[in-house]
């Protein structure tokens, strides 16, 4: 039998190390070792009498690989670049909420504080002056007063140092419950806008580098309310004082040089950090990728192990992180750069004051306490400055940072509900198509011009080959995507004209892969249903036989699955995901080749469940299978082929039918069927 492996559009090894992966949106990779027989629609077949199936006579023992190139009929949403401007309007938006009265009180305290901080730092050098002066007098003769002046000076020039470090920690201490809010609010808000999000901007996304960035913006964020209440308002309003002090006691001379030095600082420090803003861009990049990378393999690590290919991965991370190291290097010489030029400068302007005022102190016009007045307020600016340049480095970093959280904020959703819609009101659970047409991409559709009926509380299977649109018809009824073209019903309304979370809430889905939460198995279960009491729980459990699993576990329902599940079996997670759907309560349910990757002994076990669990629930239930044997129980069987409805009936319909697809294909599968029973009885004789 031979397997044929859809890799459209993958891309080739050197794109991989080149740029981040970015897989089809119904990509799926199973490996799963199996003693049974592939099923015969996933040869990807266009005609059933083609079909061949040379190892007829031994059982398929190998890796299967599935893959699906189906991708959203839109490309990637690309939002144009954020200015930082409106990043920081963003920003502000959290940091001065409008229904929040409390947080705007401690913003206007904290910006208090910061002021009366900066004009005591301010007085520090006056004092220091004035105690410079006052010991160039004729101590003999003043001694009493020089020694209560100086000592009240001593006082004062103390007492302004420590209100305004006191001060200063005071606005940092009020400060940090409104940037601590903010922060959360933005966080919070980027993980609920991201969960209503389609699914089609998920399949799109790398799920590592989207977690990444959005660390990276939160932190990005806690850093830009640090420097502009902390630093650049502060370093701002100093720099003005002291350029207008110096003007008024000391004449444009010293101001000019004052003013000079911040234009020349400031333009060598903006330039020179546009110019490094490139190579943080390239160790962002690498770090995602990285990231991504490293999330993948870990996720799928039983399939790198399946395949022996810990090197390959290994590379791939490798590359990444040396992209990232080169990156790094870049950033590091630059950053050696930059700082010698802001020292040039700096040093360059102290040194002309310090001259300019010994020449004014060689003259008479300038004491020794200007000269140190002049030197204190001018060398006070460096560490400020010191702390811009710095600062101006790291905010341009978080704002690129946070140009991808808000990115993502300003991410549309494109499957929402109309304004006012009302809720869907599920009577008897009929669907219908009329006339779909849809693609993932524009010029391949999938389903062309589609009609058909799943009657209201029936047993309805939809078969077909791979590719044909089975999947595609639960993904259009979810309103995972809408439809090009047609329209469809449940219970007579038009599903895009009804509210989503309704439409949801009403139908119930076992896919092949049940996702499960790395919790236990009770919250599990439970997932279906929030608000399901310990009783209801309980009892789809038993339903579906888990009690006794859970019996043989040490801490019965309180184990702990595993990341995605992988501490308890195949059987055992469709089991669970059956107990979701139960306890939800949905009005309609669809299996998604729930059973395809079983081998044939579970898979009869969990299909005797579903029966027994549903043989008195009048629900509508679909069943989406490869395996005709499965469905054929079925009130009615819709078989498509190429993105057509084919055939409809009942099975036994479909078989009297003269040269149907579906009974051709009925005669392989039990043909196979037999043949896996002969080799399993072989196989025992040989064991035995």
């Amino acid at each position: 039998m031979r397997t044929r492996l859809s890799c459209n559009g993958l891309p080739s090894f050197s794109s991989i190390m080149r740029t981040p992966i970015r897989l089809p949106p119904s990509f799926k990779f199973r490996p799963a070792i199996s003693f049974r027989y592939q099923s015969v629609f996933h040869s990807g077949f266009r005609n059933a009498s083609a079909i061949t199936y040379k190892s007829a006579l031994k059982p398929v023992y190998q890796p299967q690989l599935r893959f699906s190139s189906h991708k959203a009929s839109k490309p990637d949403r690309k939002l144009p670049q954020l200015s930082q401007l409106k990043i920081i309007k963003d920003l502000m938006a959290y940091l001065w909420p409008k229904d929040n009265l409390a947080a705007k009180v401690r913003v206007v305290i904290a910006l208090s504080l910061l002021v009366a901080a900066k004009l005591l730092n301010v007085q520090v050098p006056f004092f220091f002056k004035s105690i410079v002066d006052n010991m160039n007098i004729d101590w003999e003769q003043n001694v009493g007063t020089v020694t209560s002046v100086i000592g009240a000076l001593i006082i004062a020039y103390g007492g302004a140092r420590f209100g305004a470090v006191l001060f200063g920690e005071l606005r940092n201490a009020i400060f940090a419950r409104v940037a601590q809010s903010a922060i959360m609010k933005v966080a919070h808000n980027t993980f609920v806008h991201l969960l209503h999000m389609d699914l089609n901007f998920h399949l799109t996304r790398q799920t590592g580098g989207l977690t990444r960035a959005i660390d990276r913006g939160t932190k990005g964020i806690a850093y830009v309310l640090s420097a502009m209440v902390f630093h650049i308002i502060p370093i701002t309003f100093e720099i003005s004082v002291v350029c207008g002090i110096l003007t008024y006691n000391y004449g444009m001379s010293f101001a000019a040089v004052t003013l000079a030095t911040m234009i020349a600082y400031s333009i060598f420090t903006i330039r020179t950090t546009t110019w490094r803003t490139g190579f943080r861009r390239q160790a962002n990049n690498a770090d995602n990728q990285a990231a991504s990378v490293a999330l993948d393999s870990l996720i799928n690590f039983e399939s790198i192990k399946y395949f022996n290919n810990e090197s390959f991965q290994s590379m791939k991370y490798d590359a990444a992180l040396t992209k990232y190291k080169d990156a790094q290097i870049k950033i590091a010489t630059s950053l050696a750069y930059l700082n010698s030029g802001q020292n040039l400068i700096f040093t360059s302007s102290l040194t002309a004051m310090m001259f300019m005022g010994c020449v004014g102190v060689s003259q008479g016009y300038l004491t020794v306490g200007d000269l140190v007045l002049i030197n204190q307020l001018v060398f006070q600016l460096s560490v400020p400055l010191n702390f811009l340049g710095s600062v101006y480095r790291e905010l341009k970093q978080s704002l690129l940072d946070m140009e991808s959280l808000f990115k993502l904020q300003k991410e549309e959703v494109e499957i929402k509900s109309l304004p006012g819609a009302p809720d869907l009101l599920v009577k008897g659970g009929e669907i219908r198509f009329e006339n779909v047409s849809f693609g993932y991409h524009p010029d391949r559709p999938i389903l062309k011009n589609c009609s058909f009926t799943i009657p209201a509380g029936h047993k309805v299977a939809i078969v077909g080959p791979s590719g044909s649109g089975k999947s595609t018809i639960l993904r259009l009824v979810f309103r995972f995507y809408d439809v090009t073209e047609g329209k469809i019903y449940i219970d007579g309304q038009n599903i895009k004209e009804v509210n989503v979370e309704s439409l949801r809430k009403h139908i119930g889905v076992v896919p092949q892969d049940t996702p499960l939460f790395n919790d236990t198995i009770w919250e599990n279960v439970r997932f279906g249903r929030l608000s399901a009491t310990d009783d209801e729980v309980r009892n789809v459990i038993s339903q579906v036989k888990l009690d006794k699993l859970i019996q043989d576990l040490p801490n019965g329902s309180n184990t702990i699955v595993g990341e995605r599940g992988m501490m308890i079996s195949g059987g055992e997670k469709q089991r669970l995901a059956i107990s979701r759907l139960l306890l939800k309560n949905s009005k309609i349910t669809f299996f998604d080749e729930a059973t395809s990757a079983l081998d044939t002994h579970t898979e009869q076990a969990l299909l005797k469940t579903i029966k027994e669990v549903f043989k008195q629930n009048s629900n509508t239930n679909v069943s989406i299978a490869h395996r005709l044997r499965t469905i054929a129980d079925a009130d009615k069987i819709i078989v498509l082929k190429e993105g057509h409805v084919i055939e409809e009936g009942t099975h036994q319909e479909l078989l009297q039918q003269p040269g149907s697809l579906y009974s051709e294909l009925w005669t392989i599968q039990e043909h196979m069927f037999e043949e896996e029973k002969e080799v399993e009885a072989t196989s025992e004789k040989v064991d035995q």
